[in-house]
């Protein structure tokens, strides 16, 4: 079976065939993680039937330079770029990597402050606050880990798999978000 022979999603559809990354050469998991619009905490927590924590690997309050176009975001507005990892609260080990911009102002006051203060997953406060998101895909990719090597365990050589989407509520894009595993995860 190929891409070609499963209905998805348009937006999905195009990020697959741009990245070239073909479904039927994932594992049944993989293809939930690359596909589903769901949160992927609770996804994770499920498979590998662990409690899953963020560790913050950086959060910095940057002023865009210029104009963030997937997000409609002009050039001077304060965002937050967020790194994480995803790991198993007994095993400690290292299951997703997450790079987030985030626009502070376009988010509720308690969402925010639950982002920027807690070291609750975001699909969590979601969660929590009742947030209604929904979810484009707008990338997907297989890419050489190189210095996200060392979190996974893995050679520098070896291959993630990422995708990338919008998270939008009230028609606007607050977040963009790209999650990243080992190729070899999951199989």
């Amino acid at each position: 079976m190929s891409l070609y022979d499963v209905e998805l999603r348009p937006d999905l559809h195009d990020s697959l065939e741009k990245s070239q990354i073909d479904l039927a050469k994932l594992s049944g998991f993989q293809r939930i993680l690359m596909t589903t619009d769901g949160t992927l905490t609770e996804i994770l927590e499920a498979y590998v039937f662990e409690r899953i924590q963020v560790t913050k690997l950086s959060e910095e309050l940057i002023t865009l330079s210029e104009e963030l176009t997937a997000m409609k975001v002009p050039a001077g507005t304060e965002t937050i770029q967020r790194k994480i990892l995803l790991h198993g609260g007994n095993t400690g080990r290292n299951w997703l990597y997450a790079e987030s911009v985030i626009v502070p102002l376009r988010l509720e006051p308690e969402f925010r402050d639950g982002l920027l203060k807690s070291r609750t997953p975001i699909g969590k406060l979601w969660l929590k606050y009742k947030v209604e998101t929904f979810k484009e895909i707008i990338a997907t990719a297989r890419e050489q880990a190189g210095s996200l090597a060392d979190y996974f365990k893995i050679r520098s050589t070896d291959y993630l798999l990422c995708r990338t989407y919008l998270v939008i509520t009230h028609r606007m894009p607050v977040m963009m978000i790209t999650e990243k595993f080992p190729e070899n995860h999951f199989n």
